[in-house]
């Protein structure tokens, strides 16, 4: 068994699309109209083959109070892996996105926590 697709509920299709391909470098992977919404999916650069990432609409009434209440407690929806999570800090606050943790040492890893514009706060990590 293995993990193919995960989600991340977001608020905007178009608007996460951008997020998560503009300013974190995924790729467009799946796009394929579902409705009035759609099946959108990213992926890793480094690994086109493996798990992709769903933009997935928040529309279910759980979504939004589930996802207020993960930011109001300052817990990140996901994590994704760095090689080195200073410069990648850097790289995306020069790039105007707004972290609530800066880069912190956690024995075996290292955070960092950010707004992803779409309603979640995301965590990246690196094993130190």
């Amino acid at each position: 068994m293995k993990i193919v697709v995960t989600s991340v509920l977001v608020d905007d299709q178009e608007k996460a699309l951008r997020f998560y391909t503009d300013v974190l470098g995924f790729e467009k992977k799946d796009d394929v109209p579902v409705g009035d919404v759609r099946w959108l999916t990213v992926v890793s650069p480094q690994n086109r083959d493996g798990t992709e990432l769903l933009l997935e609409p928040d529309q279910h009434p759980a979504a939004k109070p589930f996802k207020a209440a993960l930011v109001e407690d300052g817990m990140p929806y996901t994590s994704f892996a760095v090689d080195d999570v200073r410069a990648e800090f850097e790289r995306m606050r020069d790039l105007g996105v707004t972290f609530t943790q800066e880069p912190m040492d956690m024995g075996p890893v290292t955070t960092a926590v950010f707004d992803d514009t779409c309603g979640n706060l995301i965590q990246i990590a690196q094993r130190t």
